[in-house]
């Protein structure tokens, strides 16, 4: 499903979030290493994919009245085979963060999903880089800093054939169940 078809649904974090992804960009690029900082389009921006297809017809509203929500960015973790893969930073999956990811596909509706978006098979991620060698990760590690802590910001569709970026609004905190203790707690598998 690499065609030039892609459309994907985006979770964009608040600017502290968003500055502390680009400084990782930046570490990395700054140390020859590759790294998302050369792509400087305006759709270049920290995001986590909810959901990506070829095609995809408009969604209704999934921010309101959604509370906004707190979103952790965890360990670095390595996406792809061969030589060269692609580095990311996962995202501590929370009851929030969960919910948001089945609504979008609810309403979204079936189709097929490109691999780490499809409900059960999600890997939810920050990207710092494409086509990392696997002999320079261990200069690339030391340039990852510990845990972020944010918050969600807005969701965007993005259109890859258009070029096109289409902002689907921010969390406003109306919800009548904001504020459920454990809400942004992370999800326990055991």
């Amino acid at each position: 499903m690499h065609s030039e078809n892609v459309v994907s649904i985006e979770l964009l974090l608040d600017p502290a979030t968003e500055a502390a992804i680009r400084a990782e960009w930046e570490a990395l690029a700054e140390a020859g290493l590759s790294s998302l900082a050369a792509h400087t389009a305006e759709s270049n921006r920290p995001h986590v994919t909810l959901l990506a297809r070829r095609s995809l017809p408009p969604l209704p509203d999934l921010t309101s009245p959604r509370p906004p929500f707190a979103v952790t960015l965890g360990a670095p973790l390595l996406f792809g085979g061969g030589d060269r893969r692609v580095l990311a930073r996962s995202v501590v999956p929370t009851a929030a963060l969960l919910r948001l990811h089945a609504d979008v596909h609810g309403a979204a509706g079936e189709d097929e999903d490109l691999p780490h978006t499809a409900a059960g098979d999600w890997t939810p991620h920050v990207t710092l880089a494409r086509r990392v060698r696997l002999a320079d990760i261990a200069a690339v590690l030391p340039l990852i800093g510990g845990e972020i802590r944010g918050r969600a910001g807005r969701l965007r569709r993005w259109d890859k054939r258009s070029a096109t970026v289409t902002d689907l609004g921010g969390f406003d905190g109306r919800n009548e169940n904001a504020g459920i203790p454990g809400d942004d707690d992370p999800v326990n598998a055991s």
